[in-house]
């Protein structure tokens, strides 16, 4: 396994940590399903990352499947906003 240390992608890999960080925090502290569904969509894209880094393409099927969840579980996430279905009123 050959380590791909492309500083775009590891500067990627961290601000997606940093990401993951925060939404889980505002969950805690606020019980906010927008905030879980973030750091959800950021651990994705944080494990396509890791997978870039060690070695895999970004063309792979493994790599397209999990940046295609994540894109999935965002837009689910801002629909359900944008309906207001998770309005606390």
């Amino acid at each position: 396994m050959t380590l791909v240390l492309d500083p775009v992608t590891i500067l990627n890999l961290i601000f997606c940590i940093v990401i993951v960080c925060l939404g889980y925090w505002e969950y805690r502290k606020k019980d906010s399903l927008i905030a879980i569904y973030i750091a959800i969509t950021f651990t994705l894209f944080g494990i396509a990352h890791l997978g870039i880094i060690f070695g895999v393409k970004s063309s792979n099927i493994f790599i397209l499947t999990i940046r295609s969840i994540a894109y999935l579980v965002i837009i689910y996430a801002l629909y359900k906003t944008a309906v207001g279905h998770w309005n606390k009123e």
